[in-house]
């Protein structure tokens, strides 16, 4: 049976059995984080209000090695946020009952708001008796003392507008005359891409991983043919549902290959896709972001329980047409 880390009732669990139960207390009990930054405070889409954008009150704990905390570290550059919102960096490396760290070294920083040791001890301060996964991104109030959000899509949205008045306005990635083909797009790609590599990496049969990585690789030759046509997914202007995808490509070869048996096909051998991404990680402030040694030793440390029975679907070969040798 798979074994996860969570937070039950308070009390950190490093090597959890997935029972019923387990399963049962993380959709029933869970807490649900999820409140909004806005300009002046008042309640965004979901939550409760009081979470005004002023500079220095907002740290997020991220890791280079996850593509859902890559987009937040992204947009905090790229929004010209780095002196307005703080962040900690957890070490790549989490395979023992800890979970996510910090450390002093060259792959880690300390815990710059609260001091602690472990990311789930800051869960544990913010929120007692807390039933939760622990994850990265989590976006914290220095002010109150807890966590506003860990959702990713919802981070980068509060990133690219409630902070306008301190940062780059300029810059939007989530245009009001596109909302609806961006959330469209992010329709398809967050299920059957970002979220799919880890749906057929981690999945507990034979069937849902073939369903999962067919999926995947279908999704990714319909975005090779978009691609060959435009520069970015909607066209010549960068948006959102480019950040979505990069981050999830960016780490498609170095790990969701191998890691996660998504190997029916690499990047490389999408001429459109590989141009996309080398396209995106030219521009300016992005290539910084992207720790290919964070994401190697992430990766290819423990990440969860990947089966070892299931078959991989590929790597696809084809020896037809090639010249015999002696």
């Amino acid at each position: 049976m798979a074994r996860i880390k969570a937070l039950i009732d308070g009390v950190w669990h490093g090597d959890l059995e997935e029972t019923p139960e387990v399963r049962e207390a993380l959709k029933t009990r869970a807490h649900v984080f999820r409140n909004w930054i806005t300009p002046d405070g008042s309640p965004g889409p979901s939550g409760d209000g009081g979470f005004p954008a002023e500079a220095g009150r907002y740290h997020i704990y991220v890791s280079y090695a996850c593509p859902w905390a890559h987009r937040t570290i992204l947009y905090r550059r790229l929004k010209g946020l780095e002196n307005v919102v703080s962040i900690s960096v957890l070490h790549p490396q989490m395979g023992d009952a800890r979970g996510w760290r910090f450390g002093d070294s060259d792959m880690s920083t300390p815990d710059r708001a609260n001091g602690r040791d472990l990311l789930y001890e800051v869960y544990q301060l913010g929120h007692p008796g807390v039933t939760s996964r622990v994850t990265v991104p989590t976006l914290w109030d220095t002010k109150r003392g807890i966590v506003v959000n860990k959702e990713s899509g919802d981070i980068i949205r509060m990133l690219n507008s409630a902070f306008d008045a301190c940062g780059n306005s300029e810059v939007d990635f989530y245009p009001a005359d596109l909302r609806e083909e961006i959330d469209a797009m992010n329709a398809v790609l967050l299920p059957k891409v970002c979220a799919g590599v880890y749906r057929a990496g981690f999945a507990r049969s034979q069937a849902a991983y073939d369903t999962s990585v067919r999926e995947l690789f279908e999704t990714l030759d319909w975005l090779e043919e978009r691609l060959a046509h435009q520069p970015f997914l909607l066209g010549e202007r960068i948006t959102e549902s480019d950040w979505h995808l990069f981050c999830t490509l960016a780490r498609f070869d170095a790990a969701y290959h191998s890691a996660l048996k998504c190997n029916l096909r690499r990047l490389v051998d999408y001429p459109a896709l590989s141009a996309y991404t080398r396209r995106i990680y030219e521009l300016p402030g992005v290539s910084e972001t992207v720790k290919f040694d964070h994401i190697m030793r992430h990766y290819h440390d423990y990440i969860g329980d990947v089966d070892p029975t299931i078959v991989p679907i590929g790597p696809a070969v084809d020896f037809r047409g090639l010249p015999a040798r002696a």
